[in-house]
This record gives structure tokens, C-alpha cells and sequence, in this order.
């Protein structure tokens, strides 16, 4: 079997070197993790990817598929939650692939804890910069996202609830949000599947006395004797079912709404010239967003202050990432001389996660992590032994 390529020890020595410098604690969380926190908090697509297995004990578990996960679960058993906290790893992630290993090298770190926001934003993208320079990649093609924004046009349309949920959960997968974008303007008869889902359990649903509705749900599941699925109680797969059957009956469509959502979507391009862009739809969309435009100017400002050319960057309204527990600023970094086949560095602020791993409050927290396996691939040109930052 062919092994996973990886960059040469100094230089993974280098780059921990860097995390070091800035503060970050070098971990090793375990390889073996509960199933049921990954099928909870992961995206979809990521959901159906995990190496599975059980414990003697019954137990369900999975090999450890992303860093981020464990790494706060492991801040949570070792002290308070909201402390200041910053951790680096190096280390394996398991996720089958198509093509190739399921065993992807990687190196992370994470930060928890810290109030300044944009400047720890700031920070991290910085150092995941300086960390590829330690392979002497440098010409790099940075994109940045924000789902805060995302999330206040979303209130600022006033939708109902479930569509909010269903939109929000979508974001990050373009072609899956662009379609719900189409359902809720009620322009997706042709390629909409809920004609044919309203035929079966979901009609049964619709316009059903909620609380019926879920009674019925979690009878039909008792009977059946299914405890959980996918880490979800009874209840909270009813819930489900009940949104969807509001989704399938097009409970809530709004055209106007679609319309505003696929404006702001459009908006992409040098990050330097994002805020006037986003003032501009904001003023003609008629919501009020100069919260979220502060806090994006500001975290531009950080950057800028650290060297980072702002200019370079690209802004782009439908970016996010496919792990669910994100929920702010994101970045993505890929060589800017050579196609490595993905992106180099993946990474961003969750700040709800620590609270759903079983903290009392939301922790904010940022972080990210270098794919070796590509690094490794970029041509030897882009991987000067010892290079610096």
C-alpha cells in the first residue's frame, strides 16, 4: 500500500516551531473518538466519510476525522472552559476518500478564549500564513468568508424560523443553498423533489397539529426500536421531520426574499473593496448590517496591521466551510503558482462549539489546519527546505 506523502521532518519541525513561538501547546487528543459528538456536530458530507467502529463495551466510535473536535473536548476535561487557551497538533485525520488513504496528515492549531475577535482572527490567519512558510510556500491565494453576515441578512428578511435554519445549515454548500434559495421563491417545481416526498410520510405532516405530528414520529420510531440516529434523540428527529414537512409544502416562500439572498450571495472580490460593496447592498436590500460590516472592517483593519496585503484576498458572500460547527470568519489558503489539488489551509471561528461539547456559555475560539498531504504535492519548487515566513 502506498503511503501518505508527507513534507520532510525539518520542515514539520519548522512549522511547529512557528506555533510554538506564538504560544500554541502542543497536544496529542486520541485517535479513537465517540461516534455520536461527530455525527452530532460534523457536516453531511463529512458525516458520511467517518471510519466506524465499536468499543468492547458497545460503544460507538470513529477515528478521529478533524483535530478541532477533540482538541476542545480536551480543553474542557483539563480546566475551565472560557480560559485562555492556545493549543497546536500534529498528527493524522481519517476520512475515506474515493481516490487514495483515508489516513490525511495534518498540522493545526487553535485558539480559545480570547474576547479581542478581529484580532484573533487576525492572528490566526497570520501565523497559518508564517506556518506555510516553513515550507517555503509564500505565494499564496487567500478567500475569506463570514457566515455573521450571512446570518444577519437572513434575520433582517425576517423568514420564518424553519427556513432560517435549513438556509443556514446549507451555507457553505453552494449548489444545496442555491436550490433551497429556489424552493422558497417557489421557481424550483422542475428540479424540486418535494412533490414527491409530500406523496409519502412528510404529506401526513403537513398542517398536522404539531405536537400530534411528534407523538406520531416517535411512536412510529419506539416501534421500530430506534433510540437515536445519527446521535439525534426521538425527539429531535421529529423536529426534523416536521421541518421538513414545512420545507416540502413551502411553508413560508418568499420571492422578494430569494432575491435578496441570491444579490447578496453575488457579492464577491478583493476584500479590500468588500465593505463598500457590502454597504451598498445593505443600503439597497434596506437591512440593517452595520453591525457585522464593523466587525468585517475591523478584522480587515487587523490584518492589514499585521502585514497582511488585504488587497490579495478575496471576499466571497457564499463562502463557508462544510463543517457545521463554524460560525463566523473563515479562510482557505491555496499556492497561488500550483495546483495542489485542494486548498493548503482550512480554517475559521466556531465560537458555539466548546458550549455544545458541554460548556455552560459559548467559548470564542478560532483555528486551522494544514494539509501536509498537498503541501507535500506542490511542486519542489514551492517547498524550500527551511524557508521562513
Amino acid at each position: 500500500m502506498t503511503s501518505v506523502k508527507s513534507p520532510g521532518a525539518k520542515q514539520i519541525e519548522a512549522a511547529l516551531a512557528v506555533l510554538s513561538a506564538a504560544g500554541h501547546t502542543g497536544i496529542t487528543p486520541p485517535i479513537l473518538q465517540p461516534a455520536d459528538v461527530f455525527l452530532d456536530l460534523i457536516g453531511e458530507d463529512i458525516r458520511r466519510r467517518l471510519f466506524l467502529t465499536n468499543g468492547s463495551d458497545g460503544a460507538d466510535l470513529c477515528l478521529r476525522p478533524d483535530f478541532t473536535i477533540p482538541v476542545c473536548r480536551q480543553h474542557l476535561e483539563t480546566g475551565p472552559a472560557g480560559r485562555l487557551a492556545a493549543y497546536s497538533y500534529h498528527g493524522p485525520v481519517f476520512r475515506q476518500r474515493v481516490e487514495g488513504l483515508g489516513e490525511i496528515p495534518q498540522i493545526g492549531a487553535e485558539s480559545l478564549g480570547r474576547t479581542d475577535l478581529e484580532a484573533a482572527d487576525a492572528d490566526m490567519l497570520d501565523l497559518s500564513v508564517k506556518a506555510l512558510g516553513a515550507f517555503g510556500v509564500t505565494k499564496l491565494d487567500i478567500r475569506i468568508g463570514d457566515e455573521t453576515l450571512f446570518v444577519a441578512v437572513l434575520a433582517g428578511l425576517n423568514l420564518p424560523t424553519v427556513w432560517q435554519r435549513r438556509l443556514r445549515d446549507l451555507f457553505g454548500e453552494t449548489d444545496k443553498l442555491a436550490s433551497a434559495i429556489r424552493r422558497m421563491a417557489g421557481t424550483d417545481a422542475a428540479s424540486d423533489d418535494s412533490r414527491d416526498v409530500r406523496l409519502g410520510f412528510l404529506s401526513a405532516l403537513e398542517g398536522a397539529d404539531p405536537k400530534a405530528a411528534h407523538a406520531v414520529v416517535e411512536d412510529l420510531l419506539s416501534i421500530a426500536g430506534i433510540s437515536a440516529v445519527g446521535g439525534r434523540t426521538p425527539s429531535e428527529i421529529a423536529d426534523r421531520f416536521l421541518e421538513q414537512a414545512a420545507l416540502a409544502s413551502g411553508t413560508g416562500a418568499d420571492p422578494k426574499a430569494a432575491e435578496t439572498l441570491r444579490k447578496y450571495l453575488a457579492i464577491e472580490g478583493p476584500a479590500s473593496e468588500a465593505v463598500d460593496a457590502l454597504e451598498a447592498f445593505a443600503r439597497e436590500a434596506g437591512l440593517d448590517l452595520a453591525q457585522p460590516i464593523a466587525s468585517f472592517k475591523a478584522r480587515l483593519a487587523a490584518m492589514a496591521e499585521r502585514g497582511l496585503k488585504v488587497a490579495d484576498m478575496t471576499f466571497a458572500a457564499d463562502f463557508g466551510r462544510r463543517l457545521d460547527y463554524y460560525s463566523g470568519f473563515v479562510f482557505e489558503i491555496h499556492s497561488a503558482s500550483a495546483q495542489s489539488g485542494g486548498q493548503l489551509v482550512g480554517g475559521g471561528r466556531y465560537d458555539r462549539l466548546v458550549k455544545l461539547l458541554g460548556a455552560d456559555t459559548d467559548v470564542p475560539a478560532i483555528g486551522f489546519s494544514l494539509w501536509l498531504d498537498r503541501i507535500a504535492a506542490l511542486p519542489s519548487s514551492q517547498q524550500t527546505s527551511g524557508a521562513s515566513a
